[in-house]
């Protein structure tokens, strides 16, 4: 693979992270989503630091000059999803770690 397909793929994954996210984020934070969060018997608070975290390392992360920040930031709140999961008995978090190695990928490809 030609070192331009590599920074094709890692835009892509980059791009399809960033909306993806977005989109399930801004769902997140939506009003209608708190009857559900209500079920993991946490402060609604919660839901929407992350929500809001997600949303705003998204845009990060589709601004070129801010991505690894915000590949960063996506990072960090996919690591708190997974430990807010695990602690509550909820051990679906599969979706979290895929989307957390990909924000990795494109963090350290980035950052050189």
């Amino acid at each position: 693979m030609s070192a331009d397909q590599k920074k094709c793929a890692l835009i892509a994954l980059q791009w399809a992270l960033g909306i993806v996210i977005l989109i399930e984020a801004v769902l997140f934070v939506r009003p209608g989503a708190a009857h559900d969060f209500a079920r993991t018997r946490m402060p609604d608070i919660v839901r929407l630091v992350l929500g809001w975290g997600e949303i705003v390392g998204c845009v990060l992360l589709l601004i070129p000059w801010t991505a690894v920040r915000g590949a960063w930031l996506l990072i960090g709140v996919f690591a708190i999803a997974i430990v807010l999961h695990l602690l509550h008995g909820f051990y679906n978090v599969g979706n979290l770690v895929i989307y957390a190695a990909a924000a990795w990928a494109v963090a350290t490809s980035k950052g050189d």
